[in-house]
């Protein structure tokens, strides 16, 4: 059953998130300056996955208007709002908890988004070190995920020992399967590979710390959602960094 949380002030007001002039001035990889809006004090309370409500939805529409992925901002604070959340905290440098308390409801107030490494073209972005999957064109960041990437750890495979990394680079799409693709460590779903046997895909467990063989997981719908973008397509670009 959800909480009771209390009532806010008024409803989420959409922000344009595009623009050069969020981008002037301002290195590579850091966070984009915060977005004009009215102060975003919906709830008083904290909300977390399990919860539901008017205030869960206005939290899914900020965040929906910031840019970050969603499938619906339908008032039920689940996996995919968690996810939504964590990765406003990674572009915040933030305790990745996945409440939304005082320190997110400033992140949300301050409009606080990550900004991209390229400057042209439509190109995926990982960025490893927050662990975020960005949709970008020309510089402008339109789509932010929560991904999970290696993990750094040792493992076996086919009777070898390797270190599980996402080597950085440029890299181009070169092959997809649509359908889960069985393989040596596990299936993979819709994946999108880039580079050898390393690629984009879903998985049903996408914890918000490096955790792969060195894949970038997101999860199922939001694979889904890459897919009908098109922005992963044959001869898309990937950069890793």
């Amino acid at each position: 059953m959800a909480r009771a949380v209390a009532v806010g002030l008024s409803a989420v007001v959409a922000l344009p998130v595009g623009g050069a002039a969020a981008h002037a001035g301002a290195a590579p990889g850091a966070s984009a300056p915060a977005l004009s809006a009215p102060e975003f004090r919906m709830f008083s309370s904290e909300l977390r996955i399990g919860d539901s409500g008017a205030e869960v939805e206005r939290l899914q529409q900020r965040l929906i208007d910031l840019g970050y992925w969603l499938d619906a901002a339908d008032g039920e604070f689940g996996g995919h709002t968690l996810h939504a959340v964590w990765a406003l905290q990674k572009a915040a440098g933030i305790d990745r908890d996945g409440i939304v308390g005082p320190v997110t409801r400033k992140a949300l107030d301050d409009g606080v988004r990550p900004r991209a490494q390229s400057t042209s073209g439509d190109v995926v972005e990982i960025d490893l070190e927050r662990q975020l999957l960005l949709v970008v064109s020309d510089g402008e960041v339109e789509k932010i995920f929560t991904t999970s990437t290696g993990s750094g750890k040792t493992y076996e495979s086919q009777g070898e020992e390797r270190v599980a990394v996402t080597p950085k680079g440029r890299y181009t799409v070169f092959r997809d399967v649509d359908a889960w693709d069985p393989g040596p460590l596990g299936s993979l779903y819709r994946p999108k590979y880039f580079n050898r046997g390393i690629a984009i895909h879903g998985y049903t467990s996408v914890p918000p710390h490096p955790a792969s063989h060195g894949c970038a997981r997101v999860s199922v719908k939001a694979m889904d959602w890459l897919w009908s973008s098109g922005r992963l397509d044959i001869h898309s670009t990937v950069l890793v960094w």
